[in-house]
């Protein structure tokens, strides 16, 4: 239940603390403060799949997708923002969840692959949609490379660490089984 409980927060501290705060700025690219946290929610998402299977998985993101929406919304984002955000999650949440079933790999391989092509669909989707022109007009189309760059870039690195430190937790635990 912990492994449910901190998908579902990090969801929302994702939201709030995109609000909350301005995004980063390293030279040309913009990363909302969320972007953060979205890469873990990935992993956490992973941790319940692999605790409770695939279809208790999709109804953990269907809470988490309706808990998204509202909270983003009480935050006073624009119904469009808020339907942006939550077709870049359905995909992104669906396309991680699909990549981490059938990849034969060991599980911080899985949550690596899974989460990368998950966060590139989150970033392009909500950028395109939300922020772009094409959406909110929030973000001027020379500005959208970047800020979809930006934010797969911090999702990787969030996937990275992620896998690296579920592979040495999962070396310890089979040192712990052949050593016991």
């Amino acid at each position: 239940m912990l492994r449910i409980l901190l998908y579902l927060v990090s969801i929302i501290t994702a939201n709030v603390v995109t609000a909350a705060f301005m995004p980063l700025q390293f030279g040309m690219f913009i990363i909302p403060m969320g972007t953060l946290l979205i890469g873990g929610t990935f992993i956490f998402r992973d941790l319940v799949q692999n605790k409770f299977g695939r279809a208790k998985t999709y109804f953990c993101i269907i809470i988490a997708l309706i808990l998204s929406a509202c909270v983003s919304f009480l935050l006073g984002d624009t119904l469009l923002i808020v339907f942006a955000s939550a077709l870049s999650f359905v995909v992104a949440e669906t396309a991680d969840t699909e990549i981490y079933t059938r990849l034969k790999l060991p599980m911080s391989w899985r949550v690596f692959y899974s989460g990368i092509v998950g966060g590139f669909f989150d970033s392009v989707l909500f950028v395109v949609i939300g922020l772009s022109p094409l959406g909110a007009n929030i973000l001027p189309w020379e500005a959208v490379p970047a800020a979809i760059i930006g934010q797969i870039i911090v999702k990787t690195i969030i996937q990275s660490i992620g896998a690296l430190l579920l592979g040495r937790i999962h070396i310890r635990l089979e040192k712990r089984v052949v050593s016991g």
